[in-house]
């Protein structure tokens, strides 16, 4: 693969699995040194493999919710690698419960990760992209959720909208400065998260068994298919890249043709 990102660090939270391991693995591939974090210890087994094929890689158990962990990885990032060139926001949590069931607890913790989270690591990450002059890319992780909110999680819905939203305004701030802020909202990917979705809304919708929910709503995707990490990490690996270095403010759907805005 092309080492189009030799020379250049990448920071990518939620990397533990799903999307966020995918991630590490495209911009391991071509050349990067990559950050990666989550809450729970999967990231170092995720770090580990790569570093078994060569790859520059660092690891950090943290909470994106936790101002100073985000200030400590930003750190590691410049210890280990000395610049930031490249910042992914993709840490995310999900509940689903009908409104009379959800309770406080829920909205603030989604609200907290998937929002205040993101806002946490891009002012980080901005801070160490202005040390060093040179412009960077920041991507968010938002949802099909950020263009159309779904039965029963309205917190997470709300949470998507507000990447969006931390997204355009950020851009507009930092465009100048060669800084560009975009958002991606992958649709159904096969992932644990996308587990729990098949299970926790089948049994909320009707009497599913494991898997025939997701099978279900993947017949309403044009491209008959739910994705995978790869499909999300190759616009993600573009959104990184010099090619795109005239796109900021921008969401971009991946889900196969799902959700058409």
């Amino acid at each position: 693969m092309h080492k189009r990102f030799e020379g250049k660090t990448a920071v990518i939270t939620g990397a533990s699995g799903g999307i966020g391991a995918a991630f590490a693995a495209r911009f391991a591939a071509e050349g990067a040194a990559v950050v990666l974090s989550a809450i729970d210890a999967k990231v170092e087994a995720v770090a580990a493999d790569l570093a078994a094929t060569g790859a520059k890689v660092a690891a950090m158990r943290m909470d994106v919710t936790d101002s100073g962990a985000v200030k400590a990885l930003y750190d590691l990032a410049e210890e280990r690698f000395g610049r930031v060139d490249i910042s992914i926001q993709n840490a995310g949590v999900i509940t689903i419960a009908k409104i009379e069931d959800m309770t406080e607890a829920e909205w603030d913790k989604v609200m907290a990760v998937n929002t205040k989270g993101v806002f946490l690591c891009c002012q980080e990450a901005i801070a160490r992209m202005r040390k060093h002059g040179e412009g960077g890319r920041l991507i968010n992780t938002a949802s099909g959720q950020a263009r159309q909110g779904f039965i029963y999680t309205p917190h997470y819905a709300a949470s998507k909208f507000g990447v969006i939203g931390i997204t355009q305004s950020l851009a507009k701030e930092v465009a100048k400065e060669n800084i560009t802020v975009n958002a991606i909202c992958p649709g159904i990917i096969e992932t644990d998260m996308w587990a729990y979705n098949d299970s926790a809304w089948g049994k909320l919708l009707g009497d599913y068994k494991p898997g025939e929910l997701m099978a279900e709503w993947v017949k309403n995707i044009p491209m008959g298919r739910a994705g995978t990490g790869a499909d999300v990490s190759g616009l993600v690996s573009f959104l990184a890249s010099n090619d795109a270095a005239y796109i900021t403010g921008q969401t971009i759907n991946v889900d196969g043709g799902l959700i058409m805005s």
